[in-house]
């Protein structure tokens, strides 16, 4: 059996909006958490409090996800600019 190979190089990752993205999902975790708390006994009852602790997980590995990827951010642009004065040419303001 042969192995396969690609037929052609991988495209560039897209960027997006990602520390938008990964605020708001954190905002929807903490929204989820704090709707459920009122409700804890019910939880409790039926054995499903763990909904309610996986939306304060959520918002908790949510914030630091907006550290990480806004450190992320600030890398990307401080090395685009790097290039950009290593060549000689004008960092494009964003």
């Amino acid at each position: 059996m042969a192995k396969w190979t690609p037929q052609h190089e991988a495209p560039e990752p897209l960027e997006g909006p990602v520390v938008g993205t990964i605020t708001g999902g954190t905002v929807i975790w903490f929204v989820l958490f704090l709707v459920q708390v009122p409700f804890y006994s019910w939880f409790a009852d039926r054995d499903l409090t763990w909904w309610v602790w996986t939306c304060l997980a959520g918002g908790g590995l949510g914030l630091i996800g907006i550290w990480y990827v806004r450190k992320r951010d600030a890398a990307i642009k401080r090395h685009a600019a790097a290039r950009a004065l290593a060549d000689g040419t004008a960092p494009s303001p964003s």
